[in-house]
């Protein structure tokens, strides 16, 4: 049972988070602008203000003209230019740590290579030793350093701190990432899947006043996707909300899956799925542009160069980035109809490509009648994100827990 000094901190905190995104979406604002527009008493807004400024979480920074008569406002901003999250994102094959300040400023950025199914415990103290040395040695400043924010390749626990499976990123299920890295660093630490970690960072980054419904897919060596209503991320009853990559759009027959299955979604439109592909027929007589692209060699076979030949006309190129996209667009209607979202967001490498970009756009417009026409667009920050992600999550706790680090 709450009581009611629970009630009053939740309510405290409630009122310090507001102020805390308020800055960050809208940045500088008077103390009346942020009573207003947040309903708080004038009383409220002054006592919540001294506890940021003296905590050092937001500064004074000039004034501005009253509405009215009477003295000038003074503007508040956020102070997070000196405040630092670190970063672990863990992967197929990889790892990454970083550092960045609250405002999104990269501070160090470093790719560990893992070998698959990297052993758990020795995986999380390597990653700490390079955030420890990376610290040490970086000679910028991190002012207050505030917690972690650790995004992972697959299904998060129900506790939301635990990896319930990696898809053979760790070799263990069920790991207390979280606690484990605690153990290590002495930081707090949240826990995302990474894709929604890229998509968190999306909507951080972008300040958006009055957030819609986002459909984020990711195409990297596989195909994951986020979706987000409002300022929230959907997760689903088992955290595994938007696994677009693995809907099975092959009955039978179909290539295996990572996952366990065949014919899913990945096995055709990924990347990975293009190169492999146009790797098993390279030939003179079927891929001709193509052959003579990669002078003849399959392991020199790419996702970009099977696209330009495919945009230069090589009938075998045609046929796979065709299918992929034609398939892939397919995938995406089903969402357009399902979740009718109010824009679909498109991140990685492949829609750098003018060639897919393109042929993807196209057909969407095949079979959606006007009503649920969704605005498709490449991210604005496509390719700059994974920097980001994983640390940001931390800031993005931080600030909706008003401030206060548990």
């Amino acid at each position: 049972m709450r009581t009611e000094g629970d009630n009053m901190i939740g309510l405290r905190r409630q009122n310090r988070a507001a102020v805390l995104l308020s800055l960050h979406r809208y940045g500088g604002l008077s103390r009346k602008r942020l009573a207003s527009m947040l309903h708080l008493t004038p009383a409220a807004m002054t006592k919540i203000a001294a506890e940021l400024l003296r905590e050092g979480l937001i500064f004074e920074d000039g004034s501005v003209p009253s509405d009215g008569a009477g003295r000038r406002e003074i503007t508040l901003r956020l102070a997070d230019r000196k405040m630092s999250v670190l970063g672990v994102s863990i992967g197929l094959g990889k790892a990454s740590v970083s550092a960045v300040r609250a405002d999104g400023t990269v501070l160090f950025f470093e790719t560990v290579p893992l070998p698959i199914r990297a052993p758990a415990e020795q995986t999380v103290q390597l990653l700490c030793d390079r955030l420890t040395e990376q610290i040490q040695s970086c000679r910028q400043s991190f002012g207050k350093l505030l917690g972690i924010g650790i995004a992972v390749r697959g299904v998060i626990g129900e506790d939301g701190r635990t990896v319930k499976s990696s898809f053979d990123a760790l070799d263990t299920e069920n790991f207390p990432i979280c606690d484990s890295f605690e153990a290590h660093m002495g930081y707090p630490t949240v826990l995302s899947n990474n894709v929604r970690a890229l998509l968190s960072a999306e909507m951080f980054l972008s300040r958006i006043e009055k957030p819609e419904s986002i459909f984020f897919l990711r195409c990297g060596s596989g195909i994951g996707a986020a979706f987000s209503v409002g300022d929230e991320i959907l997760e689903g009853d088992r955290r595994q909300c938007a696994e677009i990559g693995h809907i099975p759009v092959i009955r039978r027959g179909g290539k295996p899956c990572h996952c366990g299955k065949s014919g899913c979604l990945e096995t055709i439109a990924s990347p990975a799925a293009i190169r492999e592909e146009a790797q098993a027929i390279l030939s003179e007589t079927e891929t001709p542009l193509l052959f003579r692209l990669a002078n003849g060699d399959r392991d020199a076979v790419t996702t970009a160069l099977v696209l330009d030949a495919a945009r230069g006309g090589d009938a075998g190129a045609l046929k796979i980035a065709d299918r992929a996209a034609a398939t892939l667009s397919d995938a995406l209607k089903s969402v357009v109809y399902l979740l009718d979202p109010g824009r679909i967001v498109l991140y990685g490498e492949i829609f750098e490509h003018p060639y897919f970009l393109s042929r993807l756009l196209s057909e969407m417009d095949v079979g959606v009648d006007a009503a649920h026409a969704t605005p498709m667009e490449k991210s604005r920050f496509n390719l700059t994100l994974e920097e980001k992600a994983a640390a940001l999550l931390y800031t993005i706790h931080f600030y909706r827990n008003g401030g206060m680090i548990e």
